[in-house]
Parts: structure tokens; sequence; C-alpha cells
């Protein structure tokens, strides 16, 4: 009879050592570890090194330059000023706090509006059946849609002088004057108009699964409308309208595509995220203690606001949404008043926040769009020129080959750790478990700083050191940050699946003389590899459209780039036309659909596109 061991009962959960159990452990825990965790923890030590010594020197001075901090800010919110026309022109442009302070008012901002939306949203989709249902559910979906930086460029052109915007409120109805909406102000808008989906997608779940008695109790001592809603439903359905709006506030904070394509005016450039990227471009090559110090703040803000989803969810609610809640919703017909919010004020908010997406298809197919209110003419040129542009097709090659790649080690993270985690009680397992999911909370931009200090310290010299710029070979790197970044999408996916299926039927295969590793080939995979499936698609999706690592790492090398890299590059006036970003933004787009259509159909749920609920 075989010893028990306790350090592996311990440690792992198994009273006896097993191999593929220690590995299910400790393959994630060290890949992580190695390419997230010390990285960082590399970073620390830059920012914390001063003059050969440990100092807090480098934070000092970013907290004590009103370039980062100032509590006069400047500029004005709207400024009033001549129209090209000599009429009255409102500009939106935001304050100037400085470059911490822009960033955190604005992720508060974004946070506030979308959360009010997506939950105004999420609650007339759960509780109220209209005509008209089915569509505007479709509907909400598609600024979830990621175009990278393109869309932004849309809104910019909405609400341009020329703008459509302009065109139809002030130059047909007249009812507005002219509005131009710019800097930060603009990157608010293009923000917004993005990630209100991703509240909506959370506070639905939680909407739709309430339980009718909680609130049929509170109607029947007397409760009802809003103070019913503002008591007892927003309550219950807090944890995920927390969630999401969490969320969000990362979301904003890490944002890069949004502030390049609105560099051009100076405010959208004083945010942490565009700092930290203007200097890495700038300083190729140069090890910089105060972009390292700012990375870390950016860190300590995305963590702490990370860890207030904590509070209110469990880790469970990053995976999927159920096709439905445990009890019958309650839904009823809108009354006639409720009836003209949906159609007059809802419909029509929804419509103009989808025409992002609409301006790429339209931009992607146009002649030109520059000075009219909407595009001109129509043409296939662009989009065959991803085909037959050797720079074009190379980076969308490269996009390919760096998602592909980093799949297959996102699979392989997400079984082990899944497996690890539900299968088995060690002590590694509540840490395994969160540090899987850590990557969520940690900006894009922080990643690739991270990667740069890591990689030109461990490999100086070797094709892996970013500063070795003639020999530096972005692909392995790109491939790296991708399987970390976007892990927690097919992780919580492949969870949850293991999730609906009882041990029992493993341990019957084991009873019968299976081996482990035959129980998990010949059992548990046969039973979870639609989840598997689905969670890579969705992951594979968003390694397609990862914008932080790409457009610092990924673009070093211009033939090594991939294909969000070179839309930054055109976007900022480097290269290329903005049709033919357009044109790569569809084929994300034809790209998303494709992948989630796939997953529903072949698991039968609804996930959503960013792995939330």
């Amino acid at each position: 009879m075989a010893k028990v061991s306790k350090w592996s009962e311990r440690l792992f959960g198994t009273p006896l050592f097993e191999p593929i159990v220690a590995f299910s452990y400790l393959f994630p825990l060290s890949y992580i570890a190695l390419f997230l965790i010390i990285p960082v923890v590399l970073m620390l030590g830059v920012a914390f090194i001063y003059d050969g010594h440990f100092s807090l020197e480098w934070f000092r001075s970013i907290l004590t330059d009103p370039t980062y901090i100032s509590f006069r800010p400047d500029g004005e919110l709207v400024k009033v000023v001549p129209g090209p026309g000599g009429e009255t022109l409102y500009l939106f442009e935001g304050l100037d706090f400085g470059i911490i302070l822009n960033s955190i008012i604005l992720a508060i901002v974004v946070t506030l509006a979308t959360a009010i939306l997506g939950t105004v949203f999420a609650f007339v989709m759960a509780r109220y059946d209209f005509k008209g249902k089915n569509i505007l559910r479709i509907l909400l979906f598609i600024p979830l849609l990621v175009t990278p930086f393109v869309n932004a460029y849309v809104i910019k052109k909405m609400f341009a002088i020329n703008g459509v915007f302009n065109y139809i409120f002030h130059d047909i109805l007249g009812i507005l004057p002219l509005i131009k909406v710019d800097g930060l102000a603009g990157v608010a808008l293009a923000q917004i108009m993005a990630y209100y989906p991703i509240v909506y997608l959370n506070a639905y779940a939680s909407f739709i699964n309430i339980d009718p008695t909680l609130e049929e109790q509170a109607e029947n001592l007397g409760s009802k409308g809003f103070h019913l809603f503002r008591t007892v439903t927003f309550p219950l359905a807090l944890p995920g309208i927390a969630a999401g709006a969490t969320l969000v506030f990362i979301f904003s904070l890490e944002d890069l595509a949004a502030p390049i394509v609105f560099h051009s005016h100076p405010f959208a450039k004083k945010l942490i995220s565009y700092e930290i990227y203007s200097s890495f471009i700038n300083e190729l090559g140069v090890t910089s203690p105060k972009i390292a110090a700012l990375s870390i703040i950016m860190l300590v803000l995305a963590i702490a606001a990370f860890l207030g989803i904590r509070k209110y969810v469990s880790l469970r609610q990053y995976s999927m949404i159920s096709k439905g809640g445990r009890w019958k919703p309650r839904v009823s017909k809108p009354k006639p008043w409720q009836a003209a919010i949906i159609y007059l004020v809802l419909v029509p908010l929804l419509i103009f926040t989808i025409f992002p997406q609409m301006g790429v298809i339209m931009l992607a197919f146009s002649e030109q769009w520059s000075t009219t209110p909407l595009p001109q003419g129509f043409t296939l040129d662009w989009i065959k020129m991803m085909f037959t542009d050797p720079q074009v097709s190379s980076a969308i090659v490269n996009s390919l080959t760096y998602a592909g790649s980093a799949i297959v080690l996102i699979i392989l993270l997400s079984i082990t750790s899944s497996y690890a985690a539900g299968r088995f009680k060690g002590k590694l397992g509540p840490i395994l478990e969160s540090v899987v999911i850590l990557p969520m909370a940690v900006p894009g931009i922080v990643v690739a700083m991270g990667y740069f200090y890591f990689f030109s310290s461990a490999f100086k010299g070797t094709f892996l050191d970013p500063t070795n710029l003639n020999a530096f070979n972005p692909a392995f790197v790109l491939i790296l940050a991708y399987s970390i970044r976007r892990l927690p999408f097919a992780a919580r996916s492949t969870y949850a699946g293991l999730q609906q299926v009882h041990v029992s039927l493993e341990e019957a295969a084991m009873n019968l003389g299976a081996t482990r590793w035959k129980t998990i080939a010949s059992v548990l995979m046969p039973l979870i590899y639609l989840n598997v499936f689905g969670g890579a698609m969705l992951s594979f999706v968003y390694a397609m459209s990862e914008t932080s690592t790409s457009i610092t790492l990924g673009a070093m090398q211009p033939d090594k780039m991939p294909m969000t890299a070179y839309m930054a590059e055109v976007l900022r006036g480097a290269t290329g036309s903005v049709h033919i970003v357009a044109a790569m933004g569809v084929l994300l787009i034809v790209v998303q659909i494709t992948s989630i259509v796939i997953v529903n159909l072949l698991t039968k749920q609804r996930y959503s596109f960013i792995g939330l609920t």
C-alpha cells in the first residue's frame, strides 16, 4: 500500500503525489509568475531605484509635478469660439488637471455614464416585453465589436465641424448650434459609446437572476415603482452592475486607441496610458525609471479598482451568461409613457451609439471621406488592398500567426489551471484561481513595459532583447503577451464547463482501473471540449485585436508588426490611408461575429464578447 504524502495532500489535495496533478498546479503558476509577475516586479525594481539605492524619488517627482497633478485646471469644459462661417461654435474639450488626475477623472466619468446607460438598457430588456425587443437585443451587442482606433476615428469625424452630427442637427434640422467634441471630452465620448454594453451584459444577467418573490414581498408591503427599484431591485442587481462598472474603469484607464486618435489635441495626450506609450516610442531602447514609476501608479489604480469587484461578485462571473435565471423573470408590457421613453429616447440613443461600427463599414467601402459629413462613392479597393498590399497582408498574417500560437498556450493553461483549481482542494488552489484571473487587472501598457524591462535584462543582446533593435523579433514576446492577457477568457469558460461535470464520472473510471491521464483524456475532455473551444475562440478574437503590447513591442520591427500596430501607425499619420484601417476593422468584425456565432451554436451558451459574465 502506497504511503500517504502529507505535503502532497496539503499542497495539491491528493493523498499520493501524482505528477499530472502537480503539473496542473505548477505549470500555470510558473508560467504566470515568469511572464507576468516577474516582469512587473522587475519594473518595480526600476521604479524604486534612484542613484543606485532604494528610493521613492521617481514617485515624489511625479506626484509633486503639476504636469501630473494640478488642482488648478487648464482650459474650459465648453469653449465658445467663432465657427468657420462666423457662427458660434461650442467646443467640448474637457479640463486639464494633469496626467494622473485626468486619467482618474476620465475613468470615473466614463464609469458613471456607462453604469447609468448599461443599467437602464439592462432593466428595460430584462423587465419589459415590447415590439422590436429582439432587434434591440442584437443592436446592444454591436458596440462591443472591437475595431481598434477606427471606431474612435469615426466618432471624431461625427463631431467634427463638418461632421454628420452638425449636418443633421445644425444644417438640416437647425435645432442645435455648431458643436465640436475634441480632447478629453472626445476620449470620454468614444469610451462611453464603446464600453456601456459591458455594464449592460452584467446588469442584465443580474436582473434576470433576481428571485421574483423578493420583489413580490416588497410589493405586498406597499413598495412600488421607483421606490421598489431603489430599495430592492437595484441592490440585488448591484453585484453585476459593480462588476461591469469596475471593469469599465480599468478599460478606460488603460485605453490607448481613443487618446491616439484624438492626439492632435494637447489634452488628449495628457493621460497615463498615452504618456507611457509616447515615452516608449520616443525613447526607444532607453530604460526610463520615471515611466516605470508611472506604470506602477497605473497598475495600483487598476488593481485597486479590480479588488472592488471581489467585494460583490465571485470569480465565476467572468466566463459566461447563462440562458436564463432559476426563476421565471418578471416581464410585463410597458405602460404608454414607458413605451414612449423606449421608442423615443432609448432606441435613438442606441442607434447613435452603434454609428461608430456603421461608420467603420462605410469608411471601408467608400472612395473618400474627408470634408463631407458622410462618405463619398463606393469601392472594393480597400478590401482588395488587404490581400494585395504586402505591408497590409503581412500585418494580418502576423496577427493570425501570433494569436493562433498564443491560443495553443492558452488552451493548455486553461485546462490545467481549471482542472487543478476545480477538482482538488490543495492550498495552492485558491492561489491558482486568483492568479489566473489576475491578468484582467493588469493594464496592457503595464505588461508591455514590464516585458521591455524583463526581456532587455534577461535576454540582453539576443533576438528577444527589445533594445537590440537590429535583431529583435517581437513574435515570441507578443505570443507570450497575448497568452497572458487573454488567458482569463478561456480559463473561466473551461472552469465553468468543468463545474458542470460531476466528479463521480471520473471517480468511476479510476475505480475501474483507468489512470488519471486516461480519465482526463477519455472522460473529462470529451465532456468539456466545447467549453474549451468556446473560451479559446473568445481569446483568439481578443488576441487578434490586442492593442497595448502590439503597438509598443510589436511596432519595433515594421515587417513583424501585427495589424493593430499597423493601424496605429496609420492613425498617427506615419503611413497609409485611414480607409485601409477601416477595411482591417471590418475584417476584425467579421472574425468576431463568426467566432461568436460558432461558439453560440456549438456550446448552446450566450457568451459575452469580453468574457465578463
